[in-house]
């Protein structure tokens, strides 16, 4: 048992670590999604109301950057609708690196520098595969 903590620990680091990069491109839909489900739970609609309206929200807002993407012919403004999408990645790749490297190393320095490298590491990988999507749709 003394030897497969360690490796189940890896393995589960690795885990969760490739599915933060895979679900970086969604942050902003997901944060979209848990905010309004969460503002229509207060109003009211019920719990199966506040799913729906989750689901309808984050649904939303992944299709309106997709059609932005699509028809917005200025580069610059593409590269904008980019940013707003990449940027709840970077804040969500700081958080979970923070969370790990608590766990991992007591010098707050350390956990600092390691969240920010996270951080950068998210980000690019979330700007490059929206990047993708955008290049995606321009060769359609």
């Amino acid at each position: 048992m003394f030897l497969f903590a360690p490796l189940l620990v890896l393995g589960a680091i690795g885990f969760f670590c490739w599915l933060l990069f895979t679900l970086a491109v969604f942050a902003l839909p997901s944060v979209a999604g848990v905010y309004a489900g969460i503002w229509a739970y207060h109003t009211g609609a019920g719990t199966l109301g506040a799913i729906v309206v989750g689901f309808v929200a984050a649904g939303a807002t992944f299709g309106l950057g997709q059609l932005l993407l699509i028809f917005v012919p200025w580069t610059w403004a593409k590269l904008l609708i980019i940013a707003v999408y990449t940027a709840p990645a970077v804040v969500a790749g700081y958080s979970a690196t923070h969370g790990i490297t608590l766990m991992a190393m007591s010098s707050p320095v350390w956990q600092t520098a390691f969240s920010v490298i996270g951080a950068i590491a998210v980000g690019i990988t979330a700007l490059l595969r929206i990047s993708g999507m955008a290049a995606f749709a321009e060769q359609r």
